[in-house]
């Protein structure tokens, strides 16, 4: 959060043009890989083709984007952090952007406007945090642990975090809402704007999917049915 918010800052110290050139060579814009495009010149040039997939979730339109994005990563994300360790969680960010990018690439090939914002990623977070945080002893558990410990319990296997009540509940709100309102990564100004909600749901699915190869903490046999027991006991 704090890289982000230092980055937003040091660009509304720079000149305009500056400005626009930061955002044209860091931001993602699917037009970059349209072939179709003849000698169409973009700031950053083939390096920005590669190091955009990731660079554009740094970049935010202003200090209410940010400030969205915080208000969900602050939770889900210090959970992920926590039990990742900083290097796996920097790493976990980077793909899950990159996934959401892809997302968005392959919805609007053509498009020309930029794509900012770490929404991608905090999608991808709380993917990933819905793994552990239903299981007895985690965060959304009745019987939760301190922060260190309920970061650490071992995580629902997929096929059994995909038949929680918990889990599927959250799923269903989750995707409701980003379909509807698709809230978070946008465009830079008010002509552009647009909503980027094709990128959250690929960085959820990157984060949901790629967790446990990111996740150091081992499974035990007791982690399938570590929800079911939860429910049982407070029963």
């Amino acid at each position: 959060m704090g890289l982000i918010a230092i980055i937003h800052v040091v660009r509304l110290l720079l000149p305009a043009d500056w400005d626009f050139w930061t955002l044209a060579t860091f931001g993602f814009i699917p037009a970059r890989y349209d072939r179709t495009l003849l000698a169409s010149a973009f700031e950053g040039g083939a390096g920005a083709k590669v190091w955009s997939f990731v660079t554009y979730s740094l970049l935010h339109a202003n200090f209410a984007h940010i400030a969205f994005n915080v208000l969900w990563l602050l939770p889900f994300g210090s959970a992920v952090a926590r039990r990742f360790g900083a290097l796996r969680f920097y790493l976990f960010m980077a793909v899950t952007a990159a996934a959401g990018a892809l997302a968005h690439l392959a919805t609007h090939e053509h498009a020309a406007n930029l794509m900012i914002g770490a929404s991608a990623s905090v999608s991808g977070t709380m993917a990933a945090a819905i793994r552990f945080a239903f299981v007895r002893g985690s965060f959304l558990s009745f019987n939760r642990a301190d922060a260190e410990t309920a970061a650490k319990v071992p995580a629902l296997p997929l096929s059994r975090a995909l038949r929680d009540g918990r889990v599927l509940g959250f799923l269903a709100v989750w995707f409701g809402v980003n379909i509807i309102f698709g809230v978070g990564a946008i465009g830079v100004d008010s002509e552009t704007t647009s909503v980027a909600w094709q990128a959250h749901i690929g960085g959820f699915f990157a984060g949901l999917l790629l967790f446990s190869l990111f996740d150091p903490v081992p499974r035990t046999r007791d982690a399938a049915d570590a929800s079911s027991q939860d429910i049982s006991n407070r029963i």
